[in-house]
């Protein structure tokens, strides 16, 4: 029988106390993680979300009826428990914040008991993902997830803090707001008052934050909730949270002083590690030249070689062609990996294969010297020699080649490097190398709808210089746009806006919108720019990858407290689901059956 805590009232969480509190009686309630009955003396480790702390329960320091109590404590069940803090009578268990000491019980009430839970409640639970989502309250005890939320809870306050002095306002936006293309699927919301039409849940604040400057709040921010009705992968949410800023009388430098001075702040207040400012900058072009992806990995080197000149005139088709068709060939030189056995080798082709490689052309250097490659015989010694040297090849370098269209080209050796980091273990996961990307391109070619689209989106601010280029070469011109990149992963991004009328009328010519169309969809964001418009400039985090990092982990799943899985579902509330019919004629909404 479960009984109250009535008269009882907590003096301290289970870590709370320490040998500085040795001789006093305290009251501690929380989950035994486990018991132990050694006849007389009953051991009981309590959890709460602080840690753990032993109990001790023996007959004499409490009275029978306390002691047969005892007895019947299992996992899980919830206890409030008053005893005296004591120096630990065995050995100090180091690996306790309270391994010194123990509390020995003299009152024992069970708050609640427990069934048996599905699986062990424990740190680096070998249970599998489904079992563990679809009891996620369960999961949600285990310390290393406590952990990853107590974090990301400190995260947020840090942050609100952090910007709160620096003049930010915390404005809240809209969730049901209308639907606007150029972005992913919307999420949509049927209206019982507006039969037949729609509202669609926020993709992101952008057009809401861009009409706060308008109306001179100068500087806003928003811990503020998105939704995107897309394919899902392993760092993706159909929920998910931005920290999301705007700020007016800006340019790039702003932004990023500002955005630099926040992450210092939050990664030494949270991990105690110094990011050095001024953070490196790189821009698209060179980023993509270097390491084949607009987020590089700085942890380790393996850079991409353009070796299109040097193999210029040889006879291997596959280089051939691809020059030929306005392509490149380039490389990566993986160290040490010459001896890389063939089957290994016919692996990492196939995993090029799925990055859009037609294939890929490899020379091993052996120890010894001699070399072994998969087209030797369609190039002279001479061309080896100068590839080779091109490539910085020593004795026991593994080269890798793609040649295609730049993109598949870039596509294919930036995760092929990335791979080949995780094969050789080069990824440190204490290590944290941050990087700028800017100057993206403004516009990127759609082939499925033979048009440019904007980048970022189409309030994207080009950059001066390259605007004499937006009708006669669009692909050419550049955005004043940044991403902020750790660790191989884009963290956050934004740009400088438009705030010429001008300069967006032209930006909706180039994507394809008639004026009609543009006011039809941003209607009132191009009204509110007739009447007084700041220079502005924003950017968001992703704050769901950002604790993922910052926390060591893999998915970020293990960061938000009820996550869905990979078709958008939630095993554990079985959402989304089937609703009455009579919700659904008050929508109108009628549900066509699958033929």
């Amino acid at each position: 029988m479960a009984e109250s805590m009535k008269g009882l009232k907590r003096t301290h969480r289970c870590t709370e106390i320490s040998t500085v509190n040795i001789g006093e009686t305290v009251t501690l309630m929380g989950w035994v993680q486990k018991s132990r009955n050694k006849g007389g003396i009953i051991f009981v480790d309590l959890r709460d979300r602080s840690g753990i702390v032993q109990l001790i329960f023996e007959n004499g320091s409490i009275d029978a009826k306390g002691f047969e109590k005892a007895t019947k404590l299992r996992s899980e069940f919830v206890i409030a428990v008053t005893g005296v803090v004591e120096a630990r009578s065995g050995a100090v268990n180091n690996n306790l914040k309270t391994g010194e000491i123990e509390v020995r019980a003299n009152g024992l009430r069970i708050l609640a008991e427990a069934e048996t839970p599905p699986f062990p409640i424990e740190e680096n639970s070998k249970t599998k993902e489904d079992l563990r989502l679809k009891y996620r309250f369960l999961d949600l005890r285990r310390p290393d997830i406590q952990r990853n939320l107590m974090m990301r809870s400190q995260v947020t306050t840090l942050t609100r803090q952090f910007m709160a002095n620096e003049g930010f306002l915390e404005i809240e936006t809209p969730m049901l707001t209308k639907s606007t293309p150029e972005g992913a699927r919307d999420y949509l919301v049927p209206s019982r008052i507006h039969p037949g039409n729609f509202y669609a849940l926020p993709q992101s604040p952008q057009l809401f934050k861009q009409l706060l400057m308008c109306s001179g709040y100068d500087r806003y921010i928003q811990i503020a909730r998105c939704f995107r009705d897309e394919d899902l992968r392993a760092d993706r949410q159909p929920e998910f949270t931005q920290i999301d800023m705007e700020l007016s009388f800006v340019d790039v430098d702003d932004v990023i002083d500002v955005n630099e001075r926040l992450l210092a702040y939050l990664f030494k207040q949270v991990l105690d590690v110094d990011v050095k400012l001024p953070i490196q900058r790189m821009t698209w072009q060179d980023a993509m030249d270097r390491f084949g992806s607009d987020k590089p990995d700085l942890r380790f080197g393996m850079e991409l070689q353009n070796v299109s000149e040097v193999v210029r005139g040889c006879e291997f088709a596959v280089f051939k062609n691809a020059l030929e068709a306005g392509g490149t060939v380039r490389g990566i030189n993986a160290k040490g990996q010459g001896s890389m056995p063939r089957k290994k080798i016919d692996k990492l082709v196939e995993f090029a294969k799925d990055y859009g490689a037609k294939g890929l052309a490899y020379i091993a250097i052996h120890e010894d010297g001699t070399v072994k490659s998969s087209f030797a015989k369609f190039m002279t010694e001479d061309e080896m020699n100068r590839l080779v040297e091109a490539m910085d090849g020593q004795a026991g370098d593994l080269l890798l080649f793609a040649a295609d269209k730049n993109k598949v080209v870039w596509d294919v050796l930036g995760a092929l490097r990335l791979e080949l980091a995780r094969q050789m273990n080069l990824l440190d996961s204490s290590e944290y190398r941050f990087v700028w990307i800017t100057e993206f391109p403004l516009l990127e070619w759609s082939d499925e709808e033979n048009r440019f689209k904007a980048m970022h989106h189409p309030f994207t601010m080009p950059m001066e210089e390259d605007l004499q280029y937006i009708d006669s070469d669009p692909g050419r011109v550049r955005a004043k746009a940044y991403d902020i990149v750790l660790n191989g992963t884009e963290i956050g991004g934004g740009s400088v806006r438009i705030h010429q009328d001008d300069i967006q009328e032209k930006m909706f010519e180039v994507l394809g919108f008639t004026k009609e169309k543009a006011y039809e969809q941003f209607g009132f964001l191009l009204t509110a720019f007739k009447y007084g418009v700041p220079p502005h400039a924003g950017l968001a985090y992703g704050l769901d990858r950002l604790v993922m990092l910052m926390a060591k982990q893999e998915s970020i799943r293990d960061v938000i407290a009820f996550p869905k899985v990979k078709d958008a579902s939630c095993l554990m509330t079985e959402a989304p689901n089937l609703v009455d019919e009579k919700q659904l004629e008050e929508l109108g909404i009628a549900i066509r059956s699958e033929e």
